[in-house]
């Protein structure tokens, strides 16, 4: 008689592997970006790092499964994908539009170059790029990690703690490398900490609802994009812009965190986690 392995026993093994796997991994790019002396370097580190988890995720499951399946590479229903992409860019308006209105820190001049006909390409080349970065960090994160967790623990321990497990990955790019704030490493620390937490919450959601892992990359890339690169190019820069706007100022955090209590809370509309 076969003895049937209990598929949760099975789930909890698969996730002890991925992140020893993908840990493993980043350690090589936390130490290389951490002695990087030229700028193009830490960049391609840091872009390889981001990979780390997909690849950590596809050895998982080849080992595991002997296949790749389980990624949720369907698109699901369409309006998720469609809140998944304009959520962030509605997000960044509202930040960003706050310090423009209240301290006129609107850049009219790269305004006029982002919104020419002739940037386009190069817009369309930004997301582009940003959606195959955050592709190699969600094929992981949300990919794997998310979905096997759901099968032995509920949403709220779930979301918070692959939301904690994310936070712990960034923090050597904060403290050793350049990813981070032009303030003090602290203020750093203290918007980026509960902010990625928040949106961690905010992507399980997604990924759960949907059961597309779509819905992560397009969240991860248009916020990426958007908040690390559209509307700071359309905003003056200073010292009171930047303690507000991006990913190191208190506004990001602030708009999180209630997200993330609002899908804790629609946490019913999701699939039987466990």
């Amino acid at each position: 008689m076969i003895k049937k392995i209990n598929p949760a026993k099975l789930a909890r093994r698969e996730v002890v592997i991925f992140l020893i796997i993908v840990f493993c991994l980043s350690s090589v790019f936390y130490y290389l970006i951490a002695n990087s002396l030229v700028n193009s370097d830490e960049f391609i580190y840091t872009l390889s790092l981001m990979w780390c988890p997909a690849i950590a995720a596809m050895l998982t499951r080849l080992y595991c499964q002997k296949n790749l399946d389980g990624f949720g590479f369907g698109l699901g229903k369409i309006k998720w994908q469609i809140v998944s992409i304009f959520l962030p860019v509605a997000i960044g308006l509202l930040i960003f539009g706050f310090v423009w209105l209240l301290q006129g820190a609107f850049n009219t001049e790269n305004a006029i170059k982002i919104f020419s006909f002739s940037f386009f390409p190069t817009f369309l080349s930004l997301v582009a790029f940003n959606l195959f970065a955050a592709f190699g960090e969600e094929l992981g994160w949300r990919g794997l990690l998310v979905p096997e967790m759901s099968k032995f623990m509920g949403f709220t321990k779930l979301a918070l703690l692959s939301s904690t497990i994310w936070m712990a990955w960034h923090l050597p790019l904060i403290i050793f490398g350049s990813y981070h704030g032009t303030g003090p490493l602290w203020y750093s620390l203290a918007t980026f900490i509960p902010s990625v937490i928040g949106a961690g919450v905010i992507l399980a959601w997604l990924r759960l609802k949907s059961g597309s892992i779509w819905t992560a990359v397009f969240f991860h890339g248009s916020w990426n994009y958007f908040i690390q690169v559209f509307y700071p190019s359309l905003t003056i820069q200073n010292e009171a812009t930047q303690m507000i706007t991006g990913e190191f100022g208190w506004a990001s955090p602030l708009i999180y965190v209630i997200l993330a209590i609002i899908c804790w809370h629609y946490r019913y509309l999701l699939p039987e986690t466990h």
